[in-house]
């Protein structure tokens, strides 16, 4: 089956997607190589101008409601073929999985970028999180456009790397003057101790790392506290260890655990709070399906819940 790339272009209205589309497809480097499926899925005030897009042609398709993003749909218009690749204009008020359930098979996403006014982020950011959250969160790129020189840009960074560790961030002053972030994010503990606390307020942080950089933690002994997650499925000496976390809302809360070798496993119960000392192992797991962090417990105590129980960034 052929691989069919798509670009996708998440924001709010007015966010300036339309115009860096618009942009793109007039530009001779993006279109002389093949041809385009446009796919738009929201009507902003800026308009499309086909006659000005270069290459061998581009096809524009709009999707009118959230109903009609569908797969029944896109299959549809995916085989009626013609193009080499799909640029998708999101509508600001649809979350990313919506498209990415219906996309037809072959149809990959080769780039995401989210696009925001500085000026009205904040705003979107407090009163619709989920909305905000989900455009950062599988975004590759974060642009805030409209910034004024000096502007603070700590508060936007932070918003964007609670969603996302490695999304590239770019601030945006005008035509042809944008500036990369370059803001260090240290951890808040100290990865050279020879046993690394992680207090209670750093869990979140501790397992979203410990998943994406699992080689920088190989062979690291940590002592933390967490809550005790059994199943039928784990073999005896086996148990998950870890926190329910709270990325983005209420509505999104969810146990983060990492399996856990104890020889002791049995005798502990569902929701019991412990602080274990472990080492962790980055090896292939059954439980995993795959390679991933692995704690192997040295000493383990029950102890009394955090406080906030659930751990947030």
């Amino acid at each position: 089956m052929r691989e069919i790339p798509v670009y996708l272009f998440t924001g709010f209205l007015g966010a300036g997607k339309t115009t860096f589309i618009k942009e793109t497809l007039e530009n001779h480097e993006f279109g002389d190589d093949g041809r385009t499926l446009l796919l738009i899925c929201e009507n902003g005030e800026v308009q499309y101008e086909p006659e000005k897009f270069v290459g061998p042609g581009v096809r524009v398709e709009r999707i009118r409601s959230e109903a009609e993003l569908n797969d029944v749909n896109l299959g549809r218009i995916s085989r009626q073929g013609g193009f080499d690749r799909v640029v998708v204009e999101m509508n600001g008020m649809w979350e990313n999985q919506k498209l990415f359930a219906a996309m037809p098979p072959g149809w990959l996403i080769a780039q995401e970028m989210a696009l925001f006014d500085t000026a009205t982020f904040m705003m979107y950011n407090q009163n619709m999180r989920q909305l905000c959250f989900n455009k950062m969160q599988t975004a590759d790129m974060v642009v805030f456009n409209r910034c004024v020189k000096g502007f603070d840009k700590m508060p936007y960074h932070k918003e964007v790397r609670i969603a996302n560790r490695k999304s590239m961030i770019v601030y945006e002053y005008g035509p042809d003057d944008i500036e990369p972030d370059d803001i260090i994010d240290p951890l808040p503990y100290d990865m050279n101790a020879s046993k690394i606390k992680i207090e209670d307020e750093w869990y979140a942080e501790w397992y979203r790392d410990i998943n994406e950089n699992e080689d920088d933690y190989d062979g690291k002994t940590f002592v933390i506290k967490g809550r005790v997650a059994l199943s039928d499925e784990l073999p005896e000496g086996q148990f998950a260890f870890g926190r329910h976390v709270m990325t983005c809302c209420e509505a999104d809360i969810q146990f983060a655990g990492l399996l856990a070798y104890y020889s002791g496993a049995e005798k502990l119960s569902v929701g019991d709070w412990v602080e274990i000392t472990a080492k962790v192992r980055c090896e292939y797991t059954e439980a995993y399906k795959e390679k991933g962090p692995v704690l192997y417990i040295k000493k383990l105590e029950r102890c009394e819940a955090c406080n906030p129980e659930v751990a947030t960034f």
